[in-house]
């Protein structure tokens, strides 16, 4: 069981929980610098194509497989990895990026995200949810993080 403890010293086995999880989204741990993630996406379904202005992202699978897309605009996508169990994808900060899973399992991984970017602890079960608690505000990042400046906000497909 994951517990987002968060600006506390803490410890997981990342691998373990990653691959447990059946959650689209579940806030591992919250730094006041960075935040680790869960994600288990499904079969033909994607993290959702989107791009963070100010947020570098690394993701990592721990099982099945996928492709990622990455460029700098939404109809730009000129980068293209297919990923599997033990690949890492690094997202610069301003990059629209999805990863879809290709696989007839679900696709499990976890997003750090410097700095952070949801609110401590929450899980969300399925994108939609997601989505709903990121329209309704539930899903911010603590006061106690530090947030970049007036920038733009997250940009979604």
């Amino acid at each position: 069981m994951v517990t987002d403890n968060g600006p506390q010293p803490n410890a997981l086995d990342i691998e373990t929980e990653t691959r447990a999880n059946d959650t689209y989204r579940t806030v591992a741990w919250t730094g006041k610098y960075l935040q680790v993630t869960l994600m288990s996406i499904p079969p033909g379904q994607s993290i959702g194509l989107e791009a963070h202005p100010e947020t570098d992202q690394f993701l990592r699978l721990d099982s099945g497989q996928g492709r990622c897309v990455m460029g700098p605009a939404e109809d730009d996508l000129s980068f293209t990895q297919d990923v599997s169990d033990g690949w890492a994808i690094q997202v610069p900060a301003g990059t629209w990026h999805d990863v879809i899973n290709t696989g007839e399992e679900p696709m499990r991984l976890y997003a750090v995200y410097a700095p952070s970017h949801h609110a401590q602890g929450i899980v969300q079960d399925t994108a939609d949810a997601a989505e709903a608690d990121e329209d309704s505000g539930k899903d911010t990042p603590p006061e106690w993080t530090v947030q970049p400046g007036e920038g733009e906000d997250d940009l979604k497909g």
